[in-house]
């Protein structure tokens, strides 16, 4: 019963109402039908709820599950929706190390003539020689095929200040391609 008296669960008439209309309907995704059972279950305005055991087998999840929902519950200030939706995350877990700058020089040592010995370009090729490059991150293959792939890869003269070899991405006022970036991709 830790939880229980930490953080109790008072649930208005109209949040116990809208939790059985989520749990009811079956319209919801299961994580979401989930937390409102177990919402339900710790209320405690009804009255005593029993031990955490009871609670966690009448609401078919674990004793941890039961302190988290309730955790959040009382985080969101009471919010019932805030409790049981999934929550929004604020920024990518990592940022891209893929920026305009680095995809100009990635297009640029594309479109350049390969080294001695090689007819073209290949992704694995390109990772080895961004690797010896200092200003540009290490990138793997798949995501430099990622960046060449690009439909909206803007042209490297706009990044860089210098035009490339062999024919170059034109865009026309509508932002569609009248080009090839490159005659060796």
């Amino acid at each position: 019963m830790g939880s229980q008296k930490k953080r109790p669960v008072v649930l208005t008439a109209a949040d116990r109402e809208e939790l059985v209309r989520v749990t009811t309907t079956g319209i919801h995704p299961a994580s979401v039908i989930r937390r409102a059972r177990v919402l339900l279950a710790l209320d405690t305005s009804a009255g005593a709820i029993g031990s955490q055991d009871a609670v966690a087998a009448r609401a078919g999840v674990s004793g941890e599950t039961l302190r988290l929902v309730a955790k959040r519950f009382a985080e969101t200030g009471g919010d019932v929706h805030a409790t049981i939706a999934r929550k929004k995350r604020e920024l990518p877990p990592v940022p891209s190390p893929v920026t305009g700058e680095v995809e100009a020089r990635l297009i640029a040592m594309a479109c350049s003539q390969p080294p001695q010995g090689y007819t073209r370009w290949s992704l694995r090729l390109l990772e080895k020689h961004v690797a010896l490059v200092e200003d540009i991150p290490n990138l793997d293959h798949s995501t430099i095929g990622r960046v060449l792939k690009n439909e909206t890869a803007s042209s490297s003269e706009e990044v860089l200040d210098h035009p490339t070899e062999g024919k170059r991405a034109v865009r026309g006022p509508d932002g569609r391609r009248t080009g090839h970036l490159c005659p060796a991709l």
